[in-house]
Order: C-alpha cells, then structure tokens, then sequence
C-alpha cells in the first residue's frame, strides 16, 4: 500500500459532543441519515449556497433564519480534529505514505478545515464543492485517480459510509470503514494494517 486516502467529516475532522446542547444534535440529525438529504448534496456539489440551505432548514425545522444560520455557522466553527485520526495522520506521513482528501464538502466548511495544520500533510485533495460531483458517484473517483496517477491496488479509501467504501471498491480501490463512534479502535486497527511493529 502507497497512497491513504481519508475522507473528512466524521473522520479526520467532527464536532466534540460534549460541547454541544441536545437541540443542537437534533438540528442536525440528517447529516446521520442513512442517504444525504438532498439539499445538502446540493450544498456539498457547491450548486447551492450557504443561504439556500439556511432557508430550507427554517423550513425543515420550524425556527427563524437567523437561528439556522448561526446553527449552522456554529457547526462549521466546532469542528476540529480528531485526536487519534490526527496523530494517525502525522505517523503514515512520516512513514513515508501519500495523502490524499476525497470529501464531500461545502465551500464554507472546507475553507475553515485547511485552516488546521494537519490539513497541509497531505499530497492531494478533491473536495466535492470544487468538482460539482460528490461520493458515491463514480466521477469523483476517477478525478482523484487520474489527477493524481493512484494505482487503485495500492490505494486505500477511509471513510465513515459504507457506501462510499464500496463505490470505491468498483474502481479496485481498498477500503475501510471507519466508525466515528469509536475513533480510537478504528485507528488502532489502521495502525496495525499499515504501520507494522518493526
């Protein structure tokens, strides 16, 4: 294996709960669901804006505009990296392993994660917002591919939806699921696969 591709909202990057109120969670349970509400497809493909979305969360939710927009501002200002997912991270880069991002992301939230250093040990990226394509969709697979020469035998994807893992697979790219419940366990699993005792 040479190249590591992560995935970022749930993996590399998540809001603390603890640092969050039960109706903040509630706001945003779709983001959980088992298919990506549409309207935020549309945020992440980078064809619809902040405020589109603002509005249709008025609507979904019952609340004024300007409590969905600093919910959702609040959810873009909260994230921060994952302790072990970061640490993760820093040993395959000194390892000598390439980096990729391949995320489905918006405009606002990807301007605030490459803020973080973490973000500058990788090699690559492609962010959905920039491409106009998001995961599962076989296009954004085939740009990270070629944009950057991946061999997908040698590449593994890590990611928190299975589906996307498996669209993945259909290229010949490896793939592991990474349980956002419990960050620690799934990076000691990665460790074991691809940073061996010496």
């Amino acid at each position: 294996m040479e190249n590591i591709v992560f995935d970022l909202g749930g993996v590399l990057f998540a809001r603390d709960r603890s640092k969050c109120t039960q109706e903040f969670h509630d706001f945003f349970s779709f983001i959980r669901s088992e298919r990506m509400p549409l309207f935020w497809e549309a945020y992440d493909r980078g064809s619809s804006t902040l405020d589109e979305v603002v509005g249709i969360l008025s609507e979904i939710n019952g609340c004024p505009r300007e409590k969905c927009e600093r919910y959702l501002r609040l959810s873009i200002d909260m994230q921060e990296p994952v302790v072990p997912t970061e640490q993760l991270v820093r040993d395959l880069k000194t390892a000598g392993y390439k980096l990729y991002v391949l995320s489905n992301m918006s405009r606002e939230f990807i301007a605030f994660l490459r803020r973080f250093p973490v973000y500058g040990l990788f090699d690559g990226e492609v962010v959905s917002c920039e491409e106009g394509v998001v995961k599962p969709e076989p296009e954004i697979y085939r740009i990270l591919l070629d944009r950057y020469g991946l061999e997908p035998s040698e590449t593994l994807f890590i990611d928190d939806r299975p589906e996307n893992i498996a669209a993945a697979a259909r290229f010949g790219i490896g793939g592991k699921v990474f349980d956002h419940h419990a960050p620690a366990a799934t990076c000691d699993e990665l460790r074991r696969m691809l940073l061996p005792a010496k």
